[in-house]
């Protein structure tokens, strides 16, 4: 695991939202994720994704278990809403020039905007669609639900792509270092949403699909 992170430090993000500490010393991939109670093979895949940032739909025969991957996707929401754009907002509200106080207010509005079209489809997922690939896994429910988070996603990315390019090209701002920063953050910020909307279209989605099916020949 070790030489893992040291290879492709984006794996810590994936630590992070199974849960996994650090300081595991030498113990491989899977024993980390046994002692974590974390599907390996899920792990992998998510990893696999990530690294190679290739569309890839899962296959017929992989596995992914359903009850990881929700733990997975609930942990990124909360990395995302309570974490990773608030810290982004708080750095933007200091590095924004006081003499531009209405483009600084345009500019807040646009971000608090698009974080509210974040926060809309991920609550809707953790109180829907979450909720919902549960009462499958427990046999209490049978038929299919319709899900699509592919509009959503272009939606949300094409914001955060709008947001980032007013900030390159109108924003006049005084200090080149801080408000670059910001702007590094933002980039690694979209590039990380980017990933974690490939594992609920290639791994999330399809695993519901064939749990559905499944479901509905018993």
């Amino acid at each position: 695991m070790s030489d893992l992170i040291c290879e492709n430090s984006s794996t810590l993000l994936v630590l992070s939202r199974f849960g996994i500490a650090l300081g595991f010393g030498d113990k491989t991939i899977d024993e980390v994720c046994q002692d974590n109670k974390v599907d390996t093979d899920t792990f992998l895949a998510i990893i696999n994704l990530m690294v190679t940032e290739e569309q890839f739909m899962l296959t017929s025969d992989a596995h992914i278990s359903l009850q990881s991957l929700i733990e997975y996707l609930r942990n990124s929401h909360n990395y995302f809403l309570n974490y990773r754009l608030p810290e982004i907002r708080k750095k933007l509200t200091e590095v924004l020039d006081a003499d531009q106080e209405d483009l600084n207010k345009a500019v807040l509005e646009y971000f608090d905007k698009f974080v509210a079209e974040i926060k809309k489809h991920m609550l809707y997922e953790n109180n829907k669609v979450f909720p919902y690939v549960k009462s499958l896994l427990e046999d209490e429910n049978k038929g299919k639900y319709a899900i699509v988070f592919s509009k959503q996603h272009e939606q949300i990315e094409t914001r955060l792509t709008e947001f980032k390019n007013i900030l390159i090209k109108y924003y006049p701002a005084k200090s080149t270092n801080k408000i670059n920063g910001v702007l590094f953050d933002i980039f690694n910020c979209e590039k990380d949403l980017a990933s974690h909307n490939s594992v609920e279209d290639c791994l999330f989605l399809p695993a519901i699909e064939r749990l559905e099916n499944k479901t509905n020949k018993l």
